[in-house]
């Protein structure tokens, strides 16, 4: 158990934890528009369809914004500060806000990143790394 806590696992995010176990970051994809949007919306935010599938997003991105955490906000990040928080702009066009490995020294906007998975008790977490 890494005392960090994890996300309430729920119908509207289920399939996107799935897919971070499986090691594939998920985005949710509307049939009638083809716009792919974050797993927290019920309709599509650009047409109100409900025809809504998943698809696997590439994993790659850039760093758009990001802060370094000094103080942590509970004891389980307290061995991990200094840590980066980011909003990522994925290839797809969602942006979404993880972890970017390190401690922030060599941590840039427009750095590109990619995706990895860091394990929780039963959950995975998207977190996202300089790319290679």
């Amino acid at each position: 158990m890494s005392g960090k806590p994890v996300p309430e696992i729920t119908e509207m995010n289920r399939a996107f934890f799935e897919g971070t176990a499986r090691g594939e970051l998920r985005l949710r994809h509307c049939r009638s528009c083809d716009a792919v949007f974050r797993f927290a919306h019920p309709l599509c935010p650009d047409c109100w369809s409900d025809a809504l599938d998943h698809v696997v997003a590439s994993g790659k991105g850039t760093v758009e914004s990001f802060t370094i955490v000094h103080m942590p906000p509970y004891e389980a990040w307290a061995a991990d500060v200094p840590y980066v928080i980011a909003l990522i702009k994925l290839e797809e066009g969602v942006r979404m806000m993880a972890n970017i490995d390190g401690d922030g020294a060599d941590v840039a906007v427009g750095m590109p990143v990619e995706v990895w998975f860091e394990r929780r008790d039963d959950v995975a977490i998207a977190q996202f790394r300089r790319s290679k």
